[in-house]
């Protein structure tokens, strides 16, 4: 499963003496890690986002990584795999973050299920990138703290099938609000939303973007006053912008009075705003329950 927050973190500090350390080592550094991930991970392209002092003293670099995993033999995509953070502090001291957005380095994934091929096939390669990382900066980096989905050991994660979860379901204790945060974060306050949880069966219709990759997943409840929008997390930010598109459509629809289990087809009768993706089969499929469907926006 994949996760809005991160899962598991690591830090690395290296202290210079004298003012030694240039602001352009972090841009270094981060790359060097890059290529770590990039060797062991198959992360490819990563979004750079720097942060200066002034015009002429870099003082940190933020990498959001795209990478993949392994299950049951096949490879597997996210765009915010891992996120990589290098800064520098007074020429003194470099310290290094990496962070990762997946259970597929955990023995038990954060739905409390044992993986034992899909953590064989992960876990060796995440434990590759801290050794080597460590290797390059003379130092073994401290892990994070023990949260919600696991817990960081200086090689990776810890057994949680020995030292037990946070949480029986903690992806479907947590995720899907975070999830719900981050969409609806940057949108207006309204009255004219759909209620956004239901128990029974929900129909739903998938969106795609421009480049055929699934952005997310249109849903409404059979009955009741429940609709929404499940963005893909493995697709990144382009989900959640096009989410955020078609909640203000849905808003439109509410406003106008369209019943919940309407709204599929009142969308698919209109014609999309560029970042939206399109609906890429008008008639509508069946899951079980909403759970259900977000747990599909948010494994592969």
């Amino acid at each position: 499963m994949l996760t809005t927050d991160p899962i598991g973190d690591w830090t690395w500090e290296v202290e210079a003496r004298d003012g030694g350390l240039p602001p352009s080592r972090a841009v270094e550094v981060a790359a060097a890690a890059h290529a770590v991930l990039g060797r062991a991970v198959a992360v490819s392209g990563a979004k750079t986002h720097v942060s200066e002092r002034d015009a002429d003293d870099l003082v940190g670099v933020r990498l959001v990584c795209a990478g993949q995993w392994w299950e049951h033999g096949r490879r597997y995509r996210a765009e915010e795999l891992f996120t990589v953070r290098a800064e520098v502090w007074g020429r003194d001291l470099l310290v290094l973050t990496l962070e990762t957005r997946s259970d597929a380095w955990l023995t038990v994934d954060t739905r409390g299920r044992e993986q034992p091929e899909i953590h064989a096939a992960n876990s060796p390669r995440l434990r590759e990138v801290l050794e080597e990382i460590s290797d390059r900066l003379g130092t073994t980096p401290t892990p994070g703290d023990e949260n919600r989905y696991a817990v960081p050991t200086k090689t990776g994660f810890a057994d949680t099938r020995l030292v037990g979860p946070a949480y029986d379901d903690a992806w479907g204790t947590f995720e899907p609000a975070a999830r719900m945060r981050r969409l609806r974060a940057s949108l207006p306050h309204t009255a004219d939303d759909y209620e956004e949880i239901t128990e029974g069966p929900v129909q739903y219709v998938t969106v795609r973007g421009d480049d055929e990759e699934v952005l997310g997943f249109l849903w409404a409840a059979r009955g009741g006053n429940a609709a929404g929008f499940e963005p893909r997390t493995a697709a990144g930010e382009p989900a959640f912008e096009a989410g955020r598109a078609w909640l203000m459509s849905m808003r439109e629809a509410h406003r106008t009075g369209v019943p919940a289990p309407q709204t599929l087809t009142w969308l698919s009768r209109r014609t999309p705003s560029p970042g939206m993706g399109r609906i890429a089969h008008p008639r509508p499929r069946t899951s079980p329950s909403l759970d259900a469907l977000e747990e599909l926006s948010g494994r592969w």
